[in-house]
């Protein structure tokens, strides 16, 4: 089994819903595009991404929302170097579609009082939901790991929830320790890199809101 030695997600650069959330009545979620802004925070993080990959090669899954292919392309990698697919299953929580902006706002405030991964939002995902079709997919790259060429390097260009989802069901935290997480920046990574013990580390812990409130033993 050919383990990479590093698993790269960044959340996609700052879209239009990111600063104007009246454009979901207009446009579909899968549809925006990255702000001005978006594609500079996206060239800046290729910059440290070029670097970090060097000559090697990548195998790289990505979003199949416009704004995660624009942050895709923006990213600049050899194309001769990186081999990339579309991956729905990273996709962004759905919410509903041709959303009210209002009643969103009604809903977020009724998940943030119920809880993150189990709140559904009306015609939507919950967190939950997201969770097992990350976990599918998990399961899908580790089967790719089988391949004894597989690139030394994964990259997920995908969402904020989902990149938290992510890192939850391949390191065992319990949704206790989730609901304390706080999404990333636009733009930004987080990396599981494969220590000397076997197992994956998390270059950098994601920044904490509150503290884990635990049911019971598994806190």
């Amino acid at each position: 089994m050919a383990r990479p030695r590093r698993i790269v997600l960044i959340r996609h650069g700052e879209s239009e819903g990111n600063v104007d959330d009246a454009v979901y009545e207009r446009e579909p979620d899968h549809a925006l595009s990255l702000t001005a802004s978006g594609r500079r925070q996206v060239e800046e993080a290729g910059v440290r991404l070029r670097e970090l990959f060097g000559d090697e090669h990548v195998s790289a899954y990505v979003s199949p929302y416009r704004r995660t292919h624009q942050t895709f392309h923006l990213l600049k990698l050899d194309p001769a170097r990186v081999r990339v697919r579309e991956e729905p299953r990273l996709r962004e929580q759905d919410w509903g579609n041709w959303q009210d902006r209002e009643d969103v706002r009604r809903q977020k405030a009724r998940r943030d009082a119920y809880g993150h991964f189990f709140y559904r939002f009306a015609q939507g995902e919950s967190g939950a939901d997201v969770y097992d079709r990350v976990g599918a997919f998990l399961e899908s790259l580790w089967r790719s790991f089988e391949d004894p060429d597989h690139p030394p390097n994964v990259l997920l260009v995908t969402h904020g929830l989902t990149m938290r989802l992510f890192c939850m069901r391949w390191l065992h935290w319990t949704v206790a320790e989730f609901e304390c997480l706080s999404n990333p920046g636009n733009a930004e990574t987080r990396m599981l890199l494969l220590g000397a013990d076997g197992r994956y580390h998390l270059d950098r812990p994601f920044e904490r809101w509150c503290t884990p409130e635990p049911y019971g033993f598994t806190g």
